[in-house]
């Protein structure tokens, strides 16, 4: 049983991505050995609403960081994950990343879930307005006091911080598309967060295969779920598998 054969035989395709399908777009990584978190800690939700020197810390990594999102392509994972809406195979892509390539790579709004949010955007923490984030990064870096709202809220990347509650929207959505698809396909996640790791064994449990692609071990390794696991980069190993399973579908 190849990842080809199995895409080809699926029409409704659930993909969950994670922070390694970006990271040859110069994105960073998280939990990694060299991830983000190796040398900075996250801020919590409840500490970024209670106290200006964790907003401070807060937009101080936010701002670190923005250059490489605001720069970043889409890779090639991310319009081969395009190429299958448009051959009408895709169920919905729930993605724990946040920045943005899913989007620019070509997978409409309707068939993608960002269940963490995303850093393209700005939010205001009381009338939840958007907004673009260049300008609060400019202020930031140029006064160094994290950036308000017209309403007087606090603003903050649109991403969802630890503590902080997902959108009820998303995760119907996701859990939506869990009971539609035929064949769920994990890439590039360690598949430790949850609850957004739990979509893909939901989707299993219904007899659904399921197909884990990462360089490195995650935490569905071994698992009864799983039908196949493909240790690699998923750069070198989903794309060529898709292009193929779309020019030999029936």
């Amino acid at each position: 049983m190849t990842l080809t054969h199995l895409l080809r035989n699926a029409s409704h395709i659930l993909v969950f991505t994670g922070a390694g399908i970006s990271t040859n777009s110069g994105i960073r990584d998280f939990r990694g050995p060299t991830g983000v978190w190796t040398e900075r800690q996250p801020v919590y939700f409840d500490d970024f609403m209670t106290s200006e020197g964790a907003r401070i810390e807060y937009w101080d990594q936010k701002c670190q960081a923005w250059p490489s999102f605001r720069d970043a392509e889409p890779n090639a994972v991310h319009t081969s994950v395009a190429d299958l809406e448009r051959a009408d195979r895709l169920a919905m892509v729930v993605t724990q990343n946040i920045d943005g390539l899913h989007s620019l790579g070509g997978t409409s709004s309707e068939r993608l879930v960002e269940l963490h949010g995303t850093n393209t955007a700005v939010e205001c923490m009381s009338c939840h307005a958007r907004s673009d984030p260049d300008p609060h990064v400019k202020y930031f870096l140029e006064i160094g006091t994290p950036p308000v709202c017209d309403c007087g809220g606090y603003l903050k990347p649109a991403t969802i911080s630890f503590g902080q509650n997902l959108d009820p929207e998303e995760l119907e959505r996701a859990a939506a598309a869990v009971q539609e698809t035929d064949l769920v396909v994990a890439l590039g996640s360690t598949l430790s967060v949850y609850p957004a790791s739990g979509f893909p064994l939901a989707a299993a449990a219904r007899g659904v295969p399921y197909v884990v692609v990462n360089r490195g071990a995650t935490d569905h390794d071994g698992h009864a779920a799983v039908t196949l696991r493909l240790e690699g980069d998923v750069v070198d190993l989903f794309p060529p598998a898709v292009a193929e399973a779309l020019a030999t579908a029936g």
